[in-house]
């Protein structure tokens, strides 16, 4: 009795492993910018349906609907903003056919666009890539907040519930592209055109 005890234990701790391992994205790098295309579709690849279920964990509107959007290119890619993450945007009806001109002056987005930014965190240290915040940007009517240039910035976890900020954490980083609305965009070697 006792060895099919300890058998059993072992085929369940082997199991318990093997399904850690699952969950693990391997990202085999000591700077995310040295990813290359491969690297970064396998990685997306691994984490991509874990994102989606993470983010909709606690019923968050744009969290559920964000990957029936428009994507905005061809894979994840590191862009320097938001820290050193993979980053995929995606854009609502409203918001896709302005935001995938890519214009860089005069940009003015309708009232109604949302934009949502998958994240993937990579640990250089644990040479894993783990689910990161869903970074949204909701465009209100004109004057509606008139600090941020009428965007309302939020983002849900990896857990589902909110993320708290000012919003002038955000912003204050976001003015840089004024011109833009406010918006950057993907970096120019994985936009996609409409």
């Amino acid at each position: 009795m006792k060895h099919y005890l300890a058998a059993a234990t072992l085929a369940l701790g082997v199991m318990a492993g093997q399904q850690a391992a699952a969950q693990a994205c391997a990202a085999n790098v000591e700077d995310p910018f040295d990813l290359d295309e491969a690297a970064i579709t396998e990685i997306y690849a691994c984490i991509s349906d874990r994102m989606a279920e993470a983010y909709a964990k606690e019923g968050d509107e744009v969290a559920a609907a964000y990957r029936n959007w428009t994507v905005t290119a061809t894979r994840p890619a590191v862009q320097g903003a938001h820290g050193s993450r993979l980053l995929l945007t995606f854009a609502n009806d409203i918001a896709a056919e302005q935001y995938l001109k890519f214009a860089e002056e005069g940009v003015t987005m309708p009232a109604g666009s949302v934009l949502a930014k998958e994240s993937i965190t990579i640990s250089t240290k644990k040479k894993e890539a783990a689910v990161g915040p869903l970074f949204i940007m909701t465009k209100g009517e004109a004057g509606s907040a008139p600090d941020t240039g009428d965007w309302v910035y939020s983002a849900v976890q990896p857990n589902g519930k909110p993320m708290k900020f000012k919003q002038s954490f955000c912003h204050d980083c976001h003015v840089a592209w004024e011109a833009q609305d406010m918006m950057a965009y993907p970096v120019e070697e994985v936009r996609l055109s409409n």
